[in-house]
């Protein structure tokens, strides 16, 4: 085991698969020479040379549409879109084209590329550099749609979403990028340096996609959440004294029904929290399964804590963020029913 940051541990799933497949090139705005607007390939166009890892003009669209060509020849492409509050113009790439080669083609071609992007509050980023997009990409047939939470998952998920045949949409929380964050922005935070999710395994060890994490065990009620929202739910409970078993989705699809169900059916209530904005996020999908697979195992309504229906505002960061107050909020009311 070796302590990194998350972006250390990302920079190291690109080394390893550039260096045990040679079909693998890194590519986009600024990811070269510079190493990205976070770092996060920094050193790999030195090491694997211009040819695998290289920039790119400013066309998100021209991004994604080379990387899907490159895949249907042969290639394995990992693209590097700088926010994902710019990915917008690489939408119909990536929802008409890269989604729907395997079918269109009748399994003839494949599109094993990685949509790699920072997402995501939590760094004063305003409406153009803070958004979570999430539930764009969960509702397309033929995506599948990875949030890590630490550095061991980072690295572990990215190697085997470069692995995967079809398309796979990579979002990094940002505000992770170099430590845990509780939501509690007035108080210092520990570095990954220092904290135990900051140990990555050494090597070519991938994490399965579609395999949820428990996060924290508990008997009470169940708080699904990925990415930041992780450790929110942690201080969350925390707080509001409340035994609450955390479940970490890490994968959006596939998701691992199984290990939500066994923790829904053992506490009986459900919370459910993600920073995207609330109507039509990922949280009403996975409450309307949730109600689906364990209606009759429920001892409370579930309770859903999300972004508002706004666009993500700069100077009401912290009231637009579900921080642990929000959460812990929510925690007391579902123990209350």
């Amino acid at each position: 085991m070796v302590q990194m940051t998350m972006i250390e541990a990302i920079r190291e799933a690109h080394d390893v698969a550039m260096t045990r497949d040679e079909r693998v090139v890194v590519f986009g705005e600024d990811v070269g020479f510079f190493g990205g607007v976070f770092r996060c390939t920094a050193g790999l166009q030195k090491k694997h040379g211009r040819a695998r890892c290289f920039d790119t003009p400013i066309n998100e669209s021209g991004i994604v549409g080379t990387a899907i060509g490159m895949a249907a020849y042969g290639l394995k492409p990992v693209v590097e879109i700088q926010f994902a509050d710019y990915v917008y113009p690489a939408y119909d790439q990536i929802v008409s084209e890269a989604a729907r080669l395997r079918h269109r083609s009748n399994g003839d071609f494949t599109c094993p590329i990685v949509v790699r992007m920072p997402t995501g509050g939590g760094i004063f980023g305003g409406q153009t550099h803070s958004q979570s997009p999430e539930a764009l990409f969960t509702h397309v047939a033929g995506l599948k749609v990875v949030v890590p939470s630490n550095p061991a998952d980072a690295k572990g998920l990215l190697l085997a979403a470069i692995d995967d045949p079809d398309p796979v949409i990579f979002l990094e929380p940002k505000r992770l990028y170099n430590g845990p964050f509780d939501g509690q922005h007035d108080q210092p935070i520990v570095g990954w340096k220092k904290h135990p999710l900051g140990e990555v395994p050494e090597g070519d060890v991938p994490v399965p996609l579609g395999v949820a994490a428990r996060f924290r065990e508990g008997q009470e009620v169940t708080v699904l959440a990925y990415g930041t929202m992780v450790y929110v739910a942690e201080a969350a409970a925390e707080r509001a004294g409340v035994d609450a078993e955390i479940i970490d989705l890490r994968t959006l699809v596939p998701l691992d029904l199984e290990t939500i169900e066994t923790s829904v059916q053992k506490t009986g209530r459900c919370v459910i929290l993600h920073e995207a904005t609330r109507t039509s996020g990922f949280g009403a999908e996975l409450m309307s399964v949730v109600q689906e697979t364990c209606f009759y195992h429920f001892e409370a309504p579930i309770i859903r804590v999300t972004g508002w229906d706004t666009p993500y505002p700069h100077a009401q960061e912290w009231e637009y963020f579900p921080g642990p107050a929000r959460v812990a909020e929510a925690l007391r009311k579902v123990m209350e029913d």
